[in-house]
């Protein structure tokens, strides 16, 4: 296992250079347990009324030390036709086709049909949202009830805010984390090492005084790399279960992606 001592150095100037330590020890520490429970997302049969997709969603969620993020089966009917959902999260009823209220206790992984691990494929995170949002988006509900019409809204803005947050790896790991029941503070982490604020404080000053665009992307490339870096040292923390390594790292992971995107805004001057 990974200690905490061991991932809050990962991000050092001299871990940053020997990136096949890192490898060699999430490789070590990578393992998947699987969800004892299948979880099906159930979408109405093709009909003449709209277009709709049948999709399978499985409930493949890693098991955490202390909680699991598959919920138990709550027996649930649908609104219209009283008839029993069988899916978690059920987005249409099998019987009538009607949508169904957004649930309140679906995970962002569950509804996206993703394992519960940092890791996330994010192209078949992309292929699960277009699907969706073809289902759910509300231009296929001008014609239905105003319930149907507001389940629908409900839906596809839910669907747009688990995609986004999935699809970054900082807004992913700060919702695992949130999942667990921890929470990052807003602003200046009290904890931080101050030598890492001040090698932010000098690579702030060198991106404000670029004089070129080429000075901008040497800076942006050496923030991906130590990006890159971060995203494996999470991933092999929040494998072990080592939460608050993983809240320190994404932490520092805050700060470099705040970098990024002022080397993006560095580089609109030079255009």
């Amino acid at each position: 296992m990974l200690s905490l001592k061991t991932l809050r150095t990962l991000c050092s100037p001299r871990a940053l250079l020997h990136r096949s330590w890192l490898t060699t020890r999430r490789q070590a520490a990578y393992a998947t347990v699987p969800c004892p429970t299948r979880c099906v997302c159930s979408f109405p049969e093709k009909d003449t009324r709209r277009s709709s997709v049948s999709l399978e969603a499985g409930g493949r969620e890693r098991k955490r030390n202390s909680r699991s993020y598959c919920t138990g089966r709550v027996q649930l009917h649908c609104w219209k036709c009283q008839q029993r959902l069988d899916a978690a999260p059920a987005f249409f009823c099998a019987s009538c086709s009607v949508i169904q209220p957004p649930g309140e206790d679906a995970s962002y992984f569950k509804m996206m049909d993703c394992d519960f691990t940092f890791s996330v494929d994010t192209q078949k995170l992309q292929r699960r949202y277009l699907q969706l949002q073809r289902a759910l988006h509300p231009d296929n509900f001008s014609q239905k009830s105003v319930t149907e019409q507001e389940y629908s809204e409900s839906h596809s803005a839910l669907v747009n805010k688990a995609y986004q947050t999935l699809l970054k790896p900082l807004s992913r790991g700060l919702y695992m984390l949130e999942l667990e029941g921890m929470r990052t503070e807003e602003g200046t982490d009290p904890g931080a090492d101050p030598h890492f604020l001040a090698e932010l404080m000098e690579t702030n000053e060198a991106l404000d005084g670029a004089l070129t665009a080429e000075d901008a992307e040497e800076i942006g490339r050496d923030t991906k790399g130590k990006l890159a870096v971060l995203t494996e040292a999470i991933d092999a923390a929040l494998l072990q279960g080592e939460l608050q390594a993983a809240k320190a790292l994404l932490s520092q992971m805050k700060y470099y992606a705040n970098i990024e995107e002022k080397v993006k805004e560095k580089l609109s001057e030079f255009m």
